[in-house]
């Protein structure tokens, strides 16, 4: 197979890999991020304590997490045909990649969140901020810098399994390996297609982890942070010299 021939394979390859690992990571982020949040909130000790509900989504997480990428796309094709109508192709693989990334992202947002620093969410509590001013105001802006290296994370395991859909029809670069390099034997377009999504993983991992050094080294705060004013204790007052015998 030529170059020519190749060219137009690749850009319809990488074209819908970006289409399934952007929607998926999308997803994921949204849906992952408050899961996250919420589990650090209902832990013991935490703000919205609450251990039954802790445990009931620990177990959920937990279980997502464990299923393999592969099974658990199997599993889910009433599921994927009863969104998108097909289980084949990019836009059927974005519900299993979503679906497989949330509680990946999840995990990774409890472990930054863990992280910051409770003496600011004490003082900010002390000024009357509510829970949501907390998480708004400290939890996520500290978190911030790992949260942008949480998320690098997830959309570099969302790239490893996008390929993976590609062995069952999903598209992408994965199903170009597989029909064409591994069926066909044409093991030049297969090495190209491992370069490509070297270099795509080497970009974003760089992307991120500038951007989460960056944010860092800023505070992780896109704005200034809330000023505490400290109070001082009042001095003992001076003895009254005059009247003392």
């Amino acid at each position: 197979m030529t170059w020519s021939e190749m060219q137009p394979l690749l850009a319809q390859a990488c074209q819908e890999t970006l289409v399934m690992v952007g929607w998926s990571t999308v997803i994921a982020v949204v849906v992952g991020l408050p899961i996250g949040v919420l589990l650090v909130l209902t832990d013991r000790g935490g703000l919205l304590q609450n251990t039954p509900v802790n445990k009931v989504l620990g177990q959920i997480v937990n279980i997502a997490r464990s299923m393999p990428f592969i099974i658990l796309m199997v599993a889910l094709m009433s599921f994927t045909r009863w969104v998108t109508g097909t289980t084949i192709g990019s836009e059927a693989a974005i519900v299993p990649l979503a679906i497989g990334g949330i509680p990946f992202f999840a995990r990774l947002v409890e472990t930054a969140v863990r992280e910051v620093d409770g003496g600011l969410v004490e003082a900010v509590q002390a000024m009357g901020g509510n829970t949501w001013t907390i998480v708004r105001k400290v939890l996520v802006p500290e978190a911030l810098p790992s949260l942008i290296a949480s998320t690098t994370t997830t959309v570099i395991a969302l790239i490893g399994y996008s390929a993976m859909a590609g062995t069952v029809g999903g598209g992408g670069l994965g199903d170009l390996a597989v029909r064409y390099g591994y069926q066909r034997f044409e093991t030049g377009l297969m090495w190209i297609t491992v370069a490509v999504l070297a270099v795509a993983i080497s970009v974003i991992q760089f992307a991120g982890d500038y951007a989460a050094r960056t944010l860092h080294r800023r505070g992780g705060r896109s704005g200034p942070g809330p000023k505490l004013r400290l109070l001082k204790a009042k001095e003992p007052a001076a003895a009254d010299i005059s009247k003392v015998a």
